[in-house]
């Protein structure tokens, strides 16, 4: 896997230690995540506040930046506070365990996905370059898990323009200028973690990169300029949704106002 140029180009952007090609969690953490793995009865992880000190620790032991400075606060108005007490001890009592057991195996779902992606691995693809990705379902979860453990660092992300992939602003925010929006997002990402860690789907995920060329292409076909996106008057494309549930329609529309309503949220 380490030879890989595609995992080559993506390394320094997993949660792992920079300075270091293998793919493998220090000492310090894998004890901290088998001891939240374990229930809260071992590791004494409870509440939003502990569980945000010890995701503190966790950047600390990896010797990231510490995360967005009301992360802890953050973390606790909404599980502390916000959150209904039984769903609250529920996730802590098994939840958080499955997801740091998941964290803990990264490094194996890693691997296991380099020895099967062929040319669809995880890789960052540069401006202008079209490719496909497959990841399978339970590997987007521990990467996303990662991100709510706030393990992946930060540092060189805005030189490939790299948005911000840890969970620590959005929390953050929730305790700086509290917003309901931002509380229901959240509630939808806790959500998913519920779902995934009581029943992981087996799928794959594909997303695939198309490029228009900026210039001088041989099809004359080229990226349209600002100007053009401007002043275009064309519609999107509608979307269609297939499903066999007998009430299809009254999925569609909810879908399609769930999507107007991301679309308009800031």
């Amino acid at each position: 896997m380490e030879r890989r140029v595609d995992f080559q180009s993506i390394r320094p952007f997993l949660p792992f230690q920079t300075g270091q090609l293998a793919v493998t969690w220090p000492p310090e953490v894998v004890r901290t995540l088998k001891s939240l793995s374990k229930g809260p009865s071992l590791s004494n992880v409870g509440s939003g506040k502990l569980f945000a000190r010890t995701i503190i620790e966790l950047r600390n032991i990896l010797e990231f930046p510490s995360p967005y400075k009301s992360t802890l606060p953050g973390f606790s108005l909404f599980f502390d506070d916000l959150m209904n007490k039984d769903e609250s001890k529920k996730w802590f009592g098994e939840v958080v365990p499955r997801l740091a057991d998941l964290v803990l195996r990264l490094p194996a779902l890693l691997d296991t996905h380099y020895k099967n992606a062929g040319e669809t691995g995880l890789r960052l693809l540069e401006t202008q370059q079209p490719g496909i990705v497959v990841l399978s379902q339970e590997l987007i979860a521990a990467l996303l898990s990662c991100s709510l453990f706030c393990l992946f660092p930060t540092a060189n992300r805005p030189d490939k323009h790299l948005g911000h992939i840890n969970f620590d602003k959005i929390f953050g925010f929730l305790s700086d200028r509290y917003k309901p929006d931002l509380e229901n997002k959240i509630k939808c990402l806790v959500h998913y973690f519920e779902r995934v860690s009581a029943n992981m789907p087996t799928g794959n995920v594909s997303i695939e990169r198309k490029v228009l060329p900026w210039r001088n292409s041989p099809s004359n076909i080229v990226y349209p300029n600002a100007d053009f996106w401007s002043k275009s008057t064309n519609p999107l494309c509608r979307l269609t949704h297939l499903c066999t549930d007998p009430k299809p329609s009254s999925k569609l529309t909810t879908m399609y106002k769930t999507l107007h309503a991301a679309m308009h949220q800031t």
